[in-house]
């Protein structure tokens, strides 16, 4: 008998697995693996299913990580915070307010768990997990030897880390380790958080501007099928953004350390007046163009054909491919996101 995935993807498609296992200690987790590795099944390591999008019916063993607890360790200079893979990542940032241990704030009501912040380096309004990232704990999935990843060996990029690429299939995240600084600077240069005046707001002043944004521009997953931002902010050349700044004066554009340029794909696909358009049961939400979302029983397809259209308008427009952020589940795995809507 198989179980449906439903209530563990955010998207709320209608999907199933042959089997779903939640496992609550490294040592649970590691044994569901082996077991349906031995038996030749295809399995996969589930957080809150907030980043994927399953385009069929999983043909193996889904395990849902629900390793909780968090433990806190004091210095001089920082909180240091150990956090289990399943926690909640907004009850995460909830609990080291609520505590006096500020530093999290922006990264208020990102869906997921804290087993997944590394892996997709999470981000916004100007800070990313990287920030505050000082190590990742893992298992190896084939001989249960436990290890620690300090933070310099994750090769955290944009969206993008080790656990994305050779860390994918052999390790599983157990637990991250942060490191939040006593010395606190806000960071204020995204949104609202500019109107903010930095001399005077609070980690609670920035929390509460990062909420309201986040809840009136994007849409609740439990009230609409969602899985937050679907495509990157496309980086591009320096030389390309001046070009297109030449073109469009308004376009926002973020300059970075490495000398590129990043842009809000969600005003590019603006730009295309997309907003509203539907495919099937899939649609562009009209708050947020960088969502898409489940607007009436949407089926796979409809998101992936819906993403392809968005993809191809922004790029015979502006010259610029996008690339989904969401993970793309298969029958056995995870497949090339980009292929799929191209």
């Amino acid at each position: 008998m198989r179980t449906s995935l439903k209530p563990f993807n955010s998207f709320n498609l209608e999907c199933s697995a042959k089997k779903l296992i939640e496992a609550t200690t490294p040592e649970s987790l590691q044994q569901a693996w082996l077991e349906s590795a031995r038996q030749g099944e295809p399995v996969m390591i589930l957080g809150e299913g907030s980043n994927v999008l399953f385009l069929e019916d999983f043909d193996g063993t889904v395990i849902v990580n629900r390793i909780a607890g968090i433990t806190v360790t004091e210095t001089d200079r920082a909180w240091h915070i150990h956090a289990g893979a399943g926690e909640n990542w907004h009850k995460l940032v909830e609990y080291t307010l609520d505590k006096g241990m500020p530093g999290l704030e922006n990264l208020a009501l990102i869906p997921g768990c804290a087993g997944s912040s590394p892996i997709q380096n999470i981000g916004a309004y100007g800070v990313e997990l990287k920030h505050v990232c000082e190590y990742v704990d893992c298992i190896e999935l084939e001989t249960g030897n436990i290890l620690r990843i300090e933070a310099a060996d994750c090769r955290f990029g944009y969206r993008d880390s080790i656990f994305k690429h050779e860390y994918q299939n052999r390790y599983a995240i157990t637990a991250v380790g942060l490191r939040l600084n006593k010395r606190w600077v806000p960071v204020l240069t995204y949104g609202d958080l500019a109107q903010l005046d930095p001399a005077t707001a609070t980690p609670q002043d920035v929390f509460d501007s990062v909420c309201h944004m986040r809840q009136t521009k994007l849409p609740d997953p439990r009230v609409q099928g969602n899985a937050g931002s679907f495509f990157k902010n496309p980086v591009i050349s320096a030389e390309l953004a001046a070009q297109l700044i030449e073109y469009f004066p308004r376009i926002p554009h973020y300059p970075q350390a490495d000398g590129s340029v990043k842009l809000a794909a969600g005003w590019l696909i603006d730009q295309c007046q997309l907003k509203g358009y539907q495919v099937g049961g899939a649609a562009v939400h009209r708050q947020q163009a960088l969502v898409l979302v489940n607007v009436d029983n949407a089926i796979s397809s409809d998101v992936v054909r819906l993403a392809h259209d968005v993809r191809q308008r922004v790029g015979e427009r502006f010259n610029i491919w996008l690339e989904p952020e969401v993970r793309f589940i298969g029958r056995t795995g995870e497949v090339n996101a980009v292929e799929k809507i191209s």
